[in-house]
């Protein structure tokens, strides 16, 4: 089934038995999707809430200052004790050899560990991908739409920049690149990566072939996009070391492979599918999904002896 663009965005209740239409314009959550979402009244409804968005964030910036602080001087004074106590010459550390050091273990992981010099290069590289814009003015990223077009439909005509048939790809409308916005150019590059790494479970998300599909489906192309919006937010990539939980666990991932980033991305995809299919969920549900295939990618990242994204239970969806 040939994904499809939905041109204007409809709510169905059921009111005393009988369906119900109205259009209705999409929020900004928690996850500040930029991208399903009209722009202008995307824009209007946030306005008042600006600065209550801004004081949370406020908030749990200095919530999170204060805890990995207080986590910090727990960590160094468990440190310190144990060292006395464990030392070689403790009469202590050798009755008691190991009682301690399994407390310790669990304060120190909270920590963000320091960075090998493998992955602060390969943490700066990526860093610096996600600051270039998609420019449709540029050819290398006007090469790169026509290769995603390519791979997605090898055996058609390649159409102009802006045409009717990019819709059939999952683009809001005929000019692809008015759909990055907030996206940028890595998220091109993910589905890309996706294309050529995955190219059977690629073709089966863009034609929808799994599943009792929606009437109202999600915008392949689009719905990427906001995948690699997501996983920027979640792994906290835009700060200059990643503090949260997800995202010093994919620090580990990224020193064991330099496209951690864009391999995850397809696990990600896949499994906002699979979520997708479970809630049997349409369009309006979409940021929902989302919201649920971040916490499921959250989870999985907190479990042990996850050294690589091969190792995600999830990794499986990408095997046919």
């Amino acid at each position: 089934m040939t994904s499809r663009t939905l041109r204007r965005r409809l709510h169905h209740g059921d009111v005393d038995g009988k369906k119900h239409e109205h259009l209705v314009s999409s929020d900004l959550d928690d996850l500040n999707e930029p991208l399903l979402g009209n722009n202008e009244n995307d824009n209007k409804q946030s306005e008042g809430n600006t600065l209550e968005a801004v004081w949370s964030d406020e908030q749990r910036k200095e919530q999170l200052h204060w805890t990995l602080l207080f986590s910090q001087l727990i960590a160094e004074w468990a440190q310190w004790f144990a060292n006395i106590i464990l030392g070689s010459g403790s009469l202590i550390g050798r009755i008691f050899p190991f009682s301690l050091v399994t407390q310790i273990g669990p304060i120190r992981s909270l920590l963000p560990p320091p960075l090998n010099p493998l992955q602060e290069t390969r943490l700066k590289n990526l860093q610096e991908r996600l600051e270039v814009p998609f420019d449709g003015s540029r050819l290398e990223h006007q090469d790169a739409l026509k290769q995603l077009w390519r791979l997605a439909y090898p055996e058609r005509e390649l159409p102009s920049l802006k045409s009717e048939l990019w819709k059939e790809m999952g683009w809001q409308g005929p000019d692809p690149s008015t759909d990055f916005r907030g996206g940028g150019f890595i998220s091109l590059e993910n589905l890309i990566f996706f294309a050529k790494t995955y190219p059977e479970v690629f073709q089966s998300l863009l034609h929808k072939n799994d599943g009792e599909r929606a009437e109202w489906e999600y915008p392949f192309a689009v719905a990427g996009i906001n995948i690699s919006f997501m996983l920027v937010q979640m792994l906290d990539l835009q700060s200059g070391k990643p503090t949260s939980m997800p995202g010093i666990r994919f620090l580990e991932l990224l020193s064991e492979d330099a496209m951690a980033f864009d391999n995850l991305y397809c696990v990600a995809f896949q499994m906002m599918d699979a979520q997708w299919l479970a809630k049997r969920a349409s369009y309006m549900e979409f940021n929902e999904v989302l919201k649920s295939t971040r916490a499921q990618l959250e989870r999985e990242l907190s479990l042990e002896d996850i050294s690589t994204v091969k190792d995600l239970p999830a990794y499986n969806l990408l095997k046919r």
